[in-house]
């Protein structure tokens, strides 16, 4: 499972014109499951996300966690995060689970941040979405769940 993370003052998502999710401080969220992904990397991931220290601190150090400032999570799929561009110019996305696995983990994975006192909104699963963000630093970071 692969997660772009971007710590933002404000994210919304709207779908065919309509605000279906927003946030004020916290986590703009880009998730995507592979192939094989299951409840093991839901969990490793949920738990990275809860305790990752973006925030500043009283001294200016990033040592503050979601709960710490009271931030939400905006969780949006994006089956892009699996684009594989080694040959050719036009990516592929064999790497990324395939739809109802995908819904699933995406579905367990917000339950999961919900489960941790997180407010969680989301987008909407296999639509096509606007996302507007104020990046808050810029911070942004690359998770994946085989690799933590």
């Amino acid at each position: 499972m692969k997660a772009l993370v971007q710590r933002v003052e404000e994210a919304a998502v709207e779908v065919e014109g309509e605000i279906v999710g927003r946030i004020g401080r916290g986590f703009l969220l880009f998730l995507c499951a592979e192939p094989g992904d299951g409840a093991e990397e839901v969990e490793k991931l949920a738990r990275k996300t809860a305790r990752l220290r973006i925030f500043e601190d009283a001294q200016g150090k990033m040592n503050l966690a979601l709960a710490d400032v009271g931030g939400a999570v905006l969780v949006v799929s994006q089956f892009t995060l699996a684009a594989d561009i080694r040959r050719g110019n036009r990516p592929s996305f064999t790497g990324s689970a395939p739809p109802e696995l995908g819904e699933r983990l995406y579905r367990d994975f917000c339950a999961a941040l919900r489960a941790r006192d997180l407010p969680v909104e989301t987008g909407v699963f296999g639509a096509r979405m606007k996302v507007r963000l104020i990046n808050d630093g810029p911070v942004t970071i690359w998770m994946d769940s085989a690799r933590l």
